[in-house]
């Protein structure tokens, strides 16, 4: 139960005859009627249950962008009131607070503003309805279980490059350039034989119907296998400009796997940090980025050291035929050293893999300040870290990784120049 503004003003207009009669007796009796007059309104306000609240279905949404729930509500009976639809706070609900005035039978839809700032699945809490009775002093209130869940999938700022990037895929396929020819194991044409080629190209039937020895030709393969392993261990926590690392990673994640899916690749996914946390296997779908994001949708940095070992056998569970292998993590020497180094070897010899990280601009920032003595040392530490860092992807490169070592603004946009340079060159 609640009162409103109106039980205060009512006791103040007891002065009155408190002043014409000024006994003990009249207070007591002029409170005793503000109460009764009180208990009448609260009987007789409508109860909650008179309401019928149904929530209509809600539809994904991405981090940070806008979108809205509605309630449908219908009353048994004339109700005033106020009804607030409750979420959790990381649903960033607002204009959630809705008057109530409806005759009995009547019918209102009534909606609430969401911006999330949270991916995974955020729940609504209760709704609750206070109403009041009919001579406006005092209301009931109490909660309803309206269910409501709204599924979050990870933001994708750099969709904005999505245009310009497929651009230049189409004319890697031919459609503005010219196709380009060389080892593969996809038939293009047949030629005549000249000095150099290779016999085993020799097509013997073709050669037997002409007066020519006749070879066959081939283009590189278009239909590829893309691999995105997602780091979820510790490191992947670390905020680089108030922004966590797994979210930087998982943004170029999307536009590397949007653009290898509208090139026909095959695009697979793997995430994990102790084990294998979540799993896509590459299929033709084009829907390919909204499969990505229902699966990252979930994801939450793990403060644990990240089994590489159990992340690369995954990769092999793909298949054995060779793939760009794409591992999104952090350039820390420490974790790369001691946990995915023995293993790079390996993986090189069988896929061509790439190392995408966010690079810290602060180590930049730190280094470039000499003003004082602590500023120094703060200089002086931030250069040794970078060294270490550069040491650490010297061994890659060693070994056969590309390393882009990127901002989290440029990472996205670096990942997918890169993808499409190999393109180019005929290695995927």
């Amino acid at each position: 139960m609640s009162i409103t503004w109106r039980v205060p003003v009512l006791v103040l207009l007891g002065i009155g005859p408190v002043v014409l009669r000024p006994e003990a007796g009249t207070v007591w009796l002029w409170l005793l009627l503000v109460a009764l007059l009180v208990a009448l309104d609260v009987a007789l306000a409508p109860s909650r249950t008179t309401l019928t609240v149904v929530r209509r279905p809600l539809r994904r949404t991405r981090q940070g962008d806008p979108t809205t729930t509605t309630l449908e509500v219908t009353a048994g009976r004339r109700v005033r009131g106020v009804l607030r639809d409750a979420w959790q706070p990381s649903a960033g609900a607002s204009g959630n607070r809705h008057p109530l005035d409806l005759a009995a039978g009547a019918r209102a839809a009534l909606t609430c503003d969401l911006r999330p700032v949270r991916r995974g699945d955020l729940t609504a809490d209760r709704v609750t309805v206070r109403t009041t009775g009919p001579l406006g002093l005092a209301a009931r209130q109490g909660s309803i279980d309206v269910p409501g869940t709204l599924r979050v999938l990870p933001a994708f700022p750099s969709i904005r490059h999505l245009p310009s990037r497929l651009a230049r895929l189409q004319e890697l396929d031919g459609r503005a350039a010219v196709r380009v020819r060389g080892q593969g194991t996809e038939f293009d044409s047949l030629r005549e034989y000249v000095l150099g080629d290779d016999v085993r190209s020799v097509d013997w039937r073709a050669s037997a119907r002409t007066r020519s020895v006749v070879v066959r030709t081939w283009q590189p393969e278009r239909d590829r296998r893309v691999v995105l392993v997602l780091d979820t261990g510790r490191i992947s926590a670390g905020r680089v400009d108030d922004i966590p690392r797994l979210d930087s990673a998982m943004d170029a994640a999307l536009l590397l796997g949007t653009l290898a899916a509208r090139a026909g690749d095959r695009v697979s996914f793997l995430a994990g940090d102790l084990g294998v946390r979540s799993r896509i296997k590459g299929t033709h779908r084009r829907d390919t980025v909204g499969d990505l994001q229902e699966a990252m949708s979930q994801l939450q940095p793990v403060l644990a050291e990240t089994n590489w070992q159990r992340l690369i056998g995954a990769v092999d569970s793909f298949g054995r035929q060779r793939a760009l292998v794409v591992l999104l993590t952090a350039l820390e020497p420490s974790a790369v050293e001691s946990g995915l180094l023995p293993l790079v070897g390996p993986l090189t010899r069988r896929h061509k893999v790439v190392l995408a990280s966010v690079r810290d601009p602060e180590l930049d920032r730190l280094a470039g300040r000499r003003e004082d003595a602590r500023s120094t040392y703060d200089a002086a530490a931030a250069e040794q870290a970078a060294g270490r860092r550069d040491r650490t992807g010297r061994l890659l490169t060693t070994l056969g990784v590309d390393v882009i070592d990127a901002d989290a603004d440029d990472l996205a946009v670096r990942l997918a120049d890169h993808y499409l340079a190999l393109k180019a060159r005929g290695l995927l």
